[in-house]
């Protein structure tokens, strides 16, 4: 992350992981969780990072490479996408909007400089140019009853409906779902910006974003699970990310034979354990001791205790799962979109 960026965050008592440089929090841990249920938290993404997409070739590139229809992306709409293996698994989910002329691709900032190097391969002799914005370009997470009032604090337009994207004064905002909100800004704005949105919304650190990713089941591809998931698996398709009336791109045959051959035996669930588990866990089940029955996703402290998680799991056997081996600690699982 910028560096700039980092030590703003620190003046403001952030608390970083001295290994893996997470922001786990601004000093009260549980209080941040316990915030995040009923109040309003703002929380800095450092576990996104940002793709730019520029050139004339640009929309037609994406549109080529991604399960979602960037062709039909307007300026004030985001949408998520995903960019799948020739065998339809997934080694990149994104949140894509567009600027002008400009494509943002928001992911997992542990997959963004594989994912690009990766991507530009298959650029050719299109006029695409692929750019890093991690560091120059910072994102917030916003959610809460007062997320409106703490954007007009800061002078940010508020999209209402879902996935409505605007724009003012450099920054972006975009509307993830009822209660969250996401913000772009140009990192050289963002302590300002700060400063206006903490009148109202509670600092506070990655495990209560990753938290508020389970109760909106919200499945990101990290590196943990690159390559794990056919979209469907992880009920993709069901907020949008899935266009099943567009071109080709890599693994589109395998993911439309998916989904018109109803094949899917394995969707996201929400998981509750008391027991400690993390992204890339295997589950398994009694009833089917020959192979794991799932793969947890997203993982986040609970403020009831414990842990909450999405993971995609095995509908069959989802009511006897097993943490790590068939004789681990018993997890329980309950559909996030039961058929």
């Amino acid at each position: 992350m910028n560096p700039h960026w980092r030590s703003f965050l620190e003046s403001a008592e952030a608390i970083f992981d001295a290994d893996s440089a997470e922001l786990l929090n601004f000093g009260d841990a549980a209080g941040e969780l316990q915030a995040a249920t009923q109040k309003t938290v703002v929380v800095p993404l450092t576990h996104l990072g940002l793709i730019e997409a520029t050139g004339e070739d640009a929309k037609t590139f994406l549109h080529s490479q991604f399960t979602s229809d960037i062709n039909h992306l307007p300026e004030n709409q985001a949408q998520h996408a995903g960019w799948c293996t020739a065998k339809g698994r997934m080694q990149a989910s994104f949140i894509a909007w567009r600027q002008d002329e400009r494509y943002l691709l928001a992911l997992s900032a542990d997959l963004q400089e594989a994912t690009q190097k990766r991507l530009q391969m298959f650029v050719l002799r299109s006029k695409v140019k692929l750019a890093s914005l991690t560091d120059s370009v910072v994102m917030l997470g916003l959610s809460g009853p007062q997320a409106p009032e703490a954007l007009a604090d800061a002078a940010l337009p508020c999209p209402t409906e879902a996935m409505a994207a605007t724009s003012s004064n450099g920054a972006t905002v975009i509307r993830l779902d009822q209660s969250r909100l996401l913000v772009a800004a140009p990192e050289s704005a963002m302590a300002e910006l700060w400063q206006k949105l903490t009148i109202k919304a509670r600092p506070a650190g990655l495990p209560v974003w990753r938290w508020l990713d389970v109760q909106a089941a919200f499945p990101l591809v990290t590196l943990a699970t690159k390559e794990e998931f056919v979209p469907q698996m992880a009920d993709f398709e069901k907020i949008g990310g899935v266009s099943f009336h567009k071109g080709c791109y890599p693994g589109q045959e395998v993911v439309a034979r998916t989904q018109y051959l109803g094949k899917v035996k394995r969707h996201l669930f929400r998981l509750t354990s008391q027991q400690a588990l993390k992204a890339g866990d295997a589950l398994h089940s009694p009833d089917n001791p020959d192979q794991s029955c799932g793969t947890v996703m997203t993982v986040a402290p609970s403020p009831a205790g414990g842990y909450e998680a999405l993971a995609v799991v095995q509908s069959n056997f989802a009511g006897n799962v097993r943490l790590g081996s068939l004789e681990g600690p018993t997890v329980q699982a309950a559909a996030v979109n039961p058929s």
